[in-house]
């Protein structure tokens, strides 16, 4: 009797125990739920912390809150996270070194592989600009246009063109898919790796004749080239180069500063974003909170389905396979876009992964 009688009270006091860990948990929860829901001002780091990569997910699609409409703007954070930002990198010079910050002969080390170095040839420091091509520049709007195929059919072009300016990644083809992506291209990004798998490597004149007509298209804009991260992509760099002296384009080019990357991850790494690497999605969301009051997000979406479980393609301009959730790959785009819709719930940014409505 007396051993039941134990077990019994051991029994009771583990139900206990159960039931206050339990409200304990949940106290926490909502304690959690109610900062990102409330009125308040809150720091990002606040906004961010550990929601790291719990994205749940259902027959491979990502299952998350999306605020849709009655969308506005939350001016008072986007302020705050601009001046966050600004503690760490200085974007209007660090969106490209200049002239001076070089000369032709120079030898620098590439910033992800500190082993290899490049030089500076005569052809990069003739197009380096003079001084940073954003300094003083400064937008009400501005769209920041991935490549995810979750843009293809959304209507998204005319909303696209409609913002003071707009940023795009990879030299993503546009004409041909107007109505989704617009037109409009105020600032490019071009991985050198674009150069082999866009336009062939340059093997032969049609190859090279298509990308001299792809940035003829651009005439006034920056093109932004990561020429000093990694070794490999040198010789594009220099034919790009060479393509763009020969043809007398009018385009603006623009090289992130060696410590761009750096500044960016130390950012987010900071704010409780374990990124490896930022995208270039992220790169130029960071970069553009610098020079735009509002800014609209297009063309994210890093899973293989959407919410309705139909697939959607990696890029919408072609067929590139990806593994999303893979840790092998230097991003963590999954990771990157949860940060981004919280920011959009909490009205810092809008971001849009659906048809847009027409204006």
């Amino acid at each position: 009797m007396r051993s039941i009688r134990k077990r019994w009270t051991i029994c009771t006091i583990s139900i206990l125990l159960i039931f206050y860990k339990t409200k304990e948990i949940s106290r926490s929860e909502d304690h959690l739920d109610s900062q990102l829901a409330g009125e308040g001002e809150l720091t990002l780091s606040r906004l961010m912390v550990n929601q790291s990569d719990k994205i749940l997910r259902k027959e491979g699609t990502a299952i998350f809150h999306h605020a849709g409409k009655g969308w506005r703007i939350n001016s008072s954070l986007a302020l705050e996270i601009r001046k966050d930002i600004l503690r760490f990198l200085d974007a209007e010079r660090d969106v490209s070194v200049v002239k001076s910050s070089f000369k032709p002969g120079d030898v620098i080390h590439y910033v992800l592989d500190r082993r290899r170095t490049l030089n500076i040839s005569q052809n990069l420091h003739s197009l380096l600009p003079e001084i940073s091509p954003m300094k003083s520049r400064r937008f009400r709007t501005c769209a920041v246009v991935g490549n995810s195929g979750i843009l293809l059919n959304s209507g998204c072009g005319k909303e696209i063109d409609s913002h003071d300016f707009v940023i795009r990644c990879n030299l993503a083809p546009v004409v041909e898919f107007a109505s989704d992506v617009g037109t409009k291209s105020d600032f490019i990004t071009m991985n050198p790796s674009v150069v082999q798998r866009a336009f062939g490597g340059f093997r032969n004149e049609s190859d090279r004749e298509k990308f001299v007509h792809r940035l003829s298209m651009l005439n006034d804009s920056v093109l932004w080239i990561p020429a000093f991260m990694v070794k490999g992509g040198e010789k594009h760099v220099e034919w790009v180069n060479a393509l763009i002296l020969k043809n007398k384009l009018k385009v603006r080019t623009a090289y992130p500063s060696l410590r761009l990357i750096h500044a960016v991850r130390g950012y987010w790494i900071t704010n409780k974003v374990q990124i490896k690497r930022p995208s270039t999605g992220l790169l130029m969301y960071t970069l553009a909170t610098r020079f735009c009051d509002e800014i609209y997000l297009y063309g994210f979406w890093p899973f293989p389905k959407d919410v309705n479980g139909n697939h959607v393609k990696y890029h919408y301009y072609d067929e590139l396979k990806y593994k999303y959730f893979s840790n092998a790959g230097p991003h963590r785009m999954p990771l990157e876009f949860k940060t981004l819709n919280l920011l959009h719930n909490k009205g810092a940014l809008k971001l849009t992964t659906g048809k847009c409505l027409e204006q």
